[in-house]
């Protein structure tokens, strides 16, 4: 079977984090470009969908016909609750995941850190927090792989059809067959730890950093990726200010999965 990578127009831009001089960006798929590819790969009666309670978890199971094999082959995975419907949400939720599991959409897992500069009236400030003004949003306008489909090629765009973010310029640079972090970009996350001189990251710790972000989809190799385009670093070398950053980035992932 051949799955297919994703087109721009399937898939979407969620925003992540809103601060007074950008906000950052996360690439998502939903359930009905999963339902479309299942129906285009498999046929509408070549794949089916059941969901169980194990342990108080939601969990969904996609059963697909392998016509070489002639047999069902089955991928699952739990959901994580929405903000607004929590059943709803994690029936949802556990679909994608397991529909991830099966391969589709999982090059978003190669995502860059995306970061969008804003203009003063595209953001607001509410007490202590930013919050984009009503009608901004983004799009991906473009977007290409690797043979190893991981993306090589983003261009984000506003509703007007501005150019906000294209992988390569300013926010990354190229650096062999890899997109590193540049270090010197105001919109880096990493928050003055350069000059940390904390111990090195404990066994304990990075097997924390590695189930949050497994809790979340990401395995370990995902994870690798994204701390060495976020900070130019091996996981076991992260400052301490660098890890909790990691983590806390990982878990927000849960208010907007």
């Amino acid at each position: 079977m051949n799955i297919r990578t994703l087109r721009a127009d399937e898939i979407e831009c969620r925003v992540q984090q809103v601060k007074a001089n950008g906000c950052s960006l996360l690439l998502y798929k939903d359930a009905r470009c999963d339902m479309r590819i299942l129906d285009e790969v498999f046929g509408v009666l070549g794949w089916e969908r059941e969901h169980q309670v194990i342990d108080g978890n939601l969990y969904c199971t996609i059963r697909v016909w392998d016509e070489q094999h002639s047999r069902w082959v089955s991928k699952q995975d739990v959901g994580t609750e929405s903000m607004t419907e929590k059943q709803k949400g994690q029936a949802s939720d556990s679909f994608k995941r397991a529909c991830f599991n099966l391969g589709i959409g999982r090059e978003l897992y190669s995502a860059p850190f995306i970061w969008i500069k804003l203009n003063a009236a595209e953001v607001k400030q509410e007490g202590s927090k930013f919050k984009l003004n009503f009608g901004v949003d983004f799009h991906v306008k473009e977007i290409s792989y690797s043979e190893n489909r991981e993306i090589k090629n983003l261009v984000i765009t506003d509703k007007e059809g501005n150019i906000r973010y294209k992988l390569g310029s300013g926010s990354y640079k190229a650096n062999d067959s890899n997109r590193t972090h540049d270090l010197n970009v105001e919109n880096k996350w990493s928050n003055g730890a350069e000059g940390n001189t904390n111990k090195k990251l404990t066994d304990k710790q990075i097997s924390r950093l590695y189930a949050i972000a497994n809790s979340k989809g990401f395995n370990k190799d995902a994870v690798k990726k994204h701390v060495f385009k976020k900070f130019t670093k091996d996981v076991v070398n992260m400052t301490k200010e660098e890890y909790d950053e990691m983590c806390e980035g990982y878990e927000r992932l849960q208010a907007t999965s």
